[in-house]
């Protein structure tokens, strides 16, 4: 078993370094990770620049570009082997609902499974780093679980874990994403120099978080598990458009 680890927290984050040592003793690990917090940097690649692979001290790799660079290159030619899996995470707040398509972390899980490899997403619900390593001993139970059932086909799993000690002990539910309100306004400051500059504002509350939905289970002291796909066709609404475009099927 041959398994690589990223992140979009950097390769310093604690939540990386625990999800490695949880998983000691399931197969060959290699970590690239980007050098930097690349939170929000969503499926991008670097295509601009060349992109420089550097060792830290403990081994771990790390590039200095986004998350998908990372298993992108680690795919490409920076590893001599094709792996068995990919992970990614575990990142400092969730990753549920609208923020899966933001989400530096879900992106390096989706690369791997843009390369036909079974992948896996972990984060947890808040963020502070509260119970990482209950967190971390969940994520090991789901990946030797997966293990176990076989990847002989690509998959691609988003998992939210609660911040609690007795996150490896709580109920595992297969979800749908839910929704999001839209983010609050942008903060308005101005630069040393007089101009304007904006941040980005917070997440909006969650507006769809019934029974079933990633914020539902995450909310009722469960970990959320959802199975996602890259196909953003709107397959249902195919024939609406052919009928308003006049094309032919």
């Amino acid at each position: 078993m041959r398994i690589l680890i990223a992140n979009d927290d950097g390769y310093l984050a604690p939540g990386l370094a625990v999800l490695v040592k949880a998983c000691e003793g399931l197969g060959q690990i290699d970590v690239i990770a980007p050098e930097q917090n690349a939170s929000g940097t969503s499926n991008a690649l670097t295509l601009g620049r060349p992109l420089s692979v550097y060792t830290a001290v403990n081994g771990f790799r790390y590039v200095n570009g986004t998350p998908s660079d990372c298993v992108h290159v680690a795919l490409t030619g920076l590893l001599d082997y094709r792996p068995d899996l990919v992970l990614s995470g575990i990142n400092n707040g969730a990753n549920m609902g609208d923020d899966t398509l933001y989400s530096g972390t879900v992106a390096a899980a989706t690369e791997g499974f843009l390369f036909g490899i079974p992948s896996i997403a972990f984060s947890q619900a808040d963020k502070g780093w509260g119970e990482l390593e209950a967190a971390a001993q969940t994520a090991r139970a789901i990946v030797k679980q997966v293990i176990a059932g076989g990847l002989a086909q690509p998959f691609l799993l988003n998992v939210n874990i609660p911040n609690r000690a007795d996150a490896a002990s709580l109920p595992r539910r297969i979800t749908r994403l839910g929704r999001r309100h839209a983010s609050e306004a942008v903060i308005r400051q101005t630069n040393p120099r007089g101009e304007p500059i904006y941040w980005i504002g917070p997440a909006g509350d969650a507006r769809e978080a019934g029974e079933g939905t990633d914020f539902h289970a995450t909310a009722n002291g469960q970990v959320s598990i959802t199975p996602l796909q890259v196909d953003l066709t709107d397959h249902a609404g195919l024939p609406g458009w052919r009928q308003r475009l006049g094309l032919q099927p």
